[in-house]
């Protein structure tokens, strides 16, 4: 693994520090997640999108920021408050400050009686109401009474925001990576994706050359990326080659895969490759089984390259959308494991030639130096793999498409091709 061994650590400090912050679709949670972001990649650029926008089907909602929320059983002790667990309040509810007998106040409480330690991720963005979330067995011990309820929130014309980073390469043609920034505080299926993202973005910094330029976002989830599609569409369906959704990176128990909806993109073929010999035990899910941003990217119409690489996919884990999706759900060594296998997409993307043999026949090898001396069972395989690049290097497929074939990965193959094509037995050519 190319991995560097502090990047793990680095990734977790940061989902430790935007941890708690409350952030939903809109909100100034939102925004000081993106500055934190931002005072560590500064060309991340802020978009804001105001309420009311038209985008295809959709509208910018109202801005939702809260202050305060809290319920107090009839003694006037608080049972529930939002200062001690972001999860305790409903998503974008309206305000309300109230006095109400418990049978009236149940209906607005959200528990899980089969988990009766966790708190569940509600949220009610398009129709207004308003609600707390608790544990069960808090909510077995509340006893009839009155109940103070206060939910101190605004909802108000403003805006959606969003961040978006550009880098350019050798060639206009673009690789796209997004990732959600809306969740209030969960680990893995929240944080772990903007934070893994953020080092990906960093990394490809110090990557040149790039023969790629890339696009990466940091959005709401849904209504973001249907905002930012119906603001850079075209441009989107004519540079990108392929792209990634990044969710749910950061945990130790897997690796998955979701396709495109036309599921043999370029995206496709290079997700698969890099988790077959990375990862072979991944698990792959059908595009039936979607839940993120690949439903607007792969939409009809839209039809982006885009596929998804994940640990433990979200709504598969127990801990989804609860307070037990925390900090102790995702690790540094889980979110170096999610880094290095988007680093090696890349990688195969930025790596990815057309060979084409320059000598009839197979050549001769050692009068170039290039067969081992010393017979062993390692260099035994790096001459199968040199001729097995050989016999498939008619010009006509790529190094991927060659690797696929071959069954050896295109990490270990570009080196071989580079000292062919030094020695004139190849001839390397950019992919069309």
């Amino acid at each position: 693994m190319i991995v560097d061994a502090g990047i793990g650590p680095q990734i977790y400090k940061l989902v430790k520090e935007l941890f708690p912050i409350c952030r939903s679709l809109t909100g100034d949670g939102v925004r000081q997640t993106l500055h934190v972001l931002q005072q560590r990649l500064p060309g991340l650029t802020l978009h804001e999108v105001p309420s009311g926008t038209e985008c295809f089907d959709w509208t910018v909602p109202r801005e939702w920021n809260i202050r305060e929320a809290y319920v107090e059983d009839p003694t006037g002790r608080r049972i529930v408050d939002f200062r001690e667990h972001n999860l305790h309040v409903v998503g974008y509810s309206v305000p309300v400050d109230s006095t109400l007998p418990l049978s009236e106040l149940q209906s607005h409480l959200h528990s899980l009686p089969d988990r009766p330690h966790t708190i569940p991720y509600i949220t009610s963005y398009y129709q207004e109401r308003w609600g707390f979330c608790l544990t069960d067995a808090v909510r077995q011990t509340l006893r009839p009474g009155n109940y103070r309820v206060r939910i101190d929130s605004e909802l108000k014309d403003g805006n959606l925001t969003y961040g978006e980073f550009l880098l350019p390469g050798e060639t206009e043609r673009e690789i796209f990576i997004s990732t959600y920034i809306c969740h209030p505080s969960m680990a893995n299926n929240e944080l772990s994706g903007p934070t893994v993202t953020l080092f990906l973005a960093r990394w490809l910094l110090g990557l040149k050359p790039r023969r790629y330029s890339y696009r990466v976002v940091f959005i709401p989830e849904t209504i973001g990326s249907i905002v930012y599609l119906s603001r850079n569409l075209a441009e989107l369906k004519r540079r990108v080659e392929a792209g990634f959704v990044v969710t749910c990176v950061g945990d130790d128990r897997s690796h998955s895969y979701l396709p495109s909806r036309a599921g043999d993109t370029l995206a496709d073929v290079v997700a698969q490759h890099v988790l077959r010999h990375l990862a072979p035990d991944f698990k792959a899910y059908p595009f039936l089984d979607r839940g993120s941003d690949e439903r607007q990217y792969c939409s009809p119409g839209v039809d982006l390259p885009m596929a998804s690489l994940m640990r433990s996919k979200y709504g598969t884990y127990p801990e989804y959308h609860t307070s037990d999706d925390n900090l102790t759900l995702v690790s540094p060594a889980g979110l170096a494991g999610g880094f290095g296998m988007l680093q090696r997409a890349i990688e195969c993307l930025e790596m990815n030639t057309v060979p084409n043999a320059t000598v009839f026949g197979e050549p001769q090898l050692g009068k170039r130096g290039l067969y081992p001396t010393l017979s062993t069972l390692e260099t035994r395989a790096q001459v199968r793999a040199m001729m097995n690049l050989l016999a498939y290097a008619d010009g006509k497929q790529s190094l991927l498409e060659i690797a696929e074939i071959i069954g050896e990965p295109v990490w270990r193959l570009r080196p071989i091709c580079d000292r062919l094509a030094s020695a004139g037995l190849l001839r390397l050519t950019p992919p069309p």
